[in-house]
């Protein structure tokens, strides 16, 4: 009885190896079906796409070797059927994980389903490629190469496409001037042509930002960035030992921090005018809160004065950097990944000439945050556009009336060992985004302007710009300037803010202009605007010294007293960019 019992046990235990072993194998021949159908219903934008057409096959690690000798590989993706077709092209500086490779198979499965050769192809010392990884030296010489490369290939039909956001919205600008093979259309997400206005901003140093990206990045493999370290390495003097003193010693941070904008370091990366002299136009795609904006909006209006780019699109979403923003009172976020995907295929069917002609993209699309909804547009900024002046005036009141005294001033002092703490904003990291802000007068440091309350809705589209006169009594110094919006409910949020680093002669009184970023937003009757005007905003931006010594190198502060002046004859303003009311609807909501 008990033989019989161990036999029939065995017999069980090995019919339930066989099945598990068929079911594995049935798992690993279905998976990647399986995977795209998850896919289609989680984040793809199948319902805003042309349908498939195409079986695929894959092809994983397909080696190019670059003129230097350094062997990139690449997954290559092609519709089964199809003997030639057009390609897109995606080069991508991330690590070889589990959770990167079945995304990119799922993302490039979908478009080679529409009838695209897709070639996903790791950048040095990424992605299964050889090298040592630098983040963005090597685009150039390595994106010409692997141009040749593929006009080699037996599939090329000549039609290329190039995706991709960040640093490998980098690898498309990289290349953007070169035709005899060059790209026919480009897809470029949260990422500009001048990836030094990112890194120095205003003239400060981009802290926050460049050391969360440096941590991220450093090394063989990408790694998940430790905010107890980052916070560490921020605080560091001087901030060259930043990244040391968060992890180790990263010489491309000591780079970015160190190089000035126009100096040959950047001019290596960014090329000289590069939206200048793009041979083919770009889909644009921007958040309100990505530290990219202010540069890719100037990309936009270069790209559509160039003879070769002029039909590119513009599209600006609730995003910070590759995250979505947390919208007060919003009850489900937008998805970039979806956003990042949705418009790719239309609008490469459409500059390459791909299957029947389909409707064109509108020029300009917008997310309308408040009433959340998304609206199309002929321009940016909008024609329609009323610019108004709100004054600063006395008593922390900010208004249409302009001053009608002399000598009006506001002054506070600011030490940059106690800095204005960060609260959201453009920047990378978790950080980033929409944030609630301190109360009115919870700082010395901080002067706040606040509008009366609305008494009606109130839209606000396009850029924001600060004008201020201040006085200083240091060499040098900065000065920050923030624009909330405080809710009915007294709930302060953050809509765009900015900084100006710059020499100063003490106690002269100097014009100043503060680039604030753009928004797009409707706020209810209720609510009220305010400005915030300081010295300071860490981590976002690194602190100023105020002793004219390179902050980079400084270990030493010194107390700066600020006058920030709102007098007939220096007027300090903000510069709203209103839209008529009746724009304000929701028509068109989607």
């Amino acid at each position: 009885m008990t033989a019989n019992l161990s036999k029939r046990g065995r017999a069980l235990r090995l019919r339930a190896l066989a099945l598990a072993a068929v079911a594995v194998g049935l798992l690993w021949v279905f998976k990647a079906p399986l995977i795209d159908a998850v896919a289609d219903v989680a984040f793809l934008p199948v319902a805003t796409t042309r349908p498939a057409q195409y079986a695929v096959s894959t092809q994983h690690g397909v080696a190019m070797k670059t003129r230097d000798g350094v062997v990139l590989r690449a997954d290559i993706h092609r519709p089964i059927g199809l003997v030639k077709a057009p390609t897109i092209l995606a080069r991508i500086p991330l690590t070889d994980t589990l959770w990167n490779r079945t995304r990119s198979d799922v993302i490039s499965r979908f478009w080679a389903k529409r009838g695209y050769v897709v070639v996903v192809q790791g950048t040095r010392g990424r992605y299964r490629s050889d090298g040592e990884f630098t983040p963005m030296v090597h685009e150039r010489q390595d994106g010409l190469d692997t141009l040749a490369w593929l006009a080699r290939q037996s599939w090329w039909d000549g039609r290329l496409a190039m995706w991709g956001g960040s640093a490998f919205g980098q690898t498309q600008w990289a290349i953007s001037d070169r035709t005899d093979p060059g790209v026919g259309a480009f897809a470029i997400q949260i990422a500009s042509s001048r990836f030094q206005d990112f890194f120095h901003p205003g003239g400060a140093f981009a802290l926050e930002s460049s050391l969360y990206w440096a941590l991220n990045s450093a090394g063989p493999r990408d790694q998940d960035v430790d905010l107890k370290a980052l916070d560490r390495g921020e605080r560091a003097l001087p901030v060259s030992r930043a990244d040391d003193v968060a992890r180790s010693d990263t010489v491309f941070f000591d780079q970015w921090l160190t190089s000035a904008p126009g100096s040959p370091y950047w001019v290596a990366i960014d090329g000289h005018e590069r939206a200048s002299t793009a041979k083919a136009p770009a889909l644009l795609l921007g958040g309100w809160y990505d530290p990219f904006l202010p540069g890719m909006l100037r990309d936009y209006k270069a790209l559509s004065q160039n003879k070769h780019a002029r039909d590119t699109r513009l599209v600006i979403g609730p995003f910070s950097h590759a995250r979505e923003i947390d919208w007060p009172g919003q009850a489900k976020p937008v998805l970039y990944r979806r956003a990042s995907v949705e418009q790719v295929i239309a609008w490469y069917d459409q500059v390459l000439g791909v299957g029947q002609r389909p409707t064109p993209q509108p020029r300009v699309r917008l997310y309308v945050m408040g009433p959340n909804f998304w609206r199309d547009e002929q321009e940016w900024p909008l024609a329609r556009t009323r610019y108004t002046k709100l004054y600063l005036q006395a008593n922390g009141r900010l208004g249409k009336a302009a001053p009608d005294i002399n000598a009006a001033e506001d002054r506070f002092t600011h030490d940059p060992r106690t800095p204005t703490p960060t609260r959201g904003g453009a920047m990378l990291g978790p950080r980033a985004g929409v944030a609630m802000q301190e109360p009115v007068g919870t700082r010395a440091d901080v002067l706040n302007y606040v509008t009366p309350p609305l008494s009606s809705p109130l839209e606000i589209t396009g850029p924001l710009k600060a004008k201020i006169w201040v006085t200083t009594d240091a060499p040098s110094t900065d000065f920050t300037a923030k624009l909330s919006f405080i809710t009915p409910k007294g709930e302060a949020f953050n809509l765009g803010d900015g900084i100006i680093r710059r020499a100063f002669t003490p106690g002269e009184r100097t014009p100043l202009e503060i680039d604030l970023g753009a928004t797009s937003v409707v706020l209810e009757a209720g609510s009220k605007l305010r400005l915030d005007i300081s010295s300071s905003n860490f981590p976002r931006f690194d602190r100023n010294p105020n002793t004219g010594e390179s902050p980079a190198t400084a270990t030493r502060f010194a107390t700066a007293h600020q006058k920030v002046w709102r007098s007939v004859d220096a007027a300090s303003y903000i510069i709203l960019p209103e839209i008529p009311k009746e724009d304000t609807k929701t028509q068109g909501l989607r």
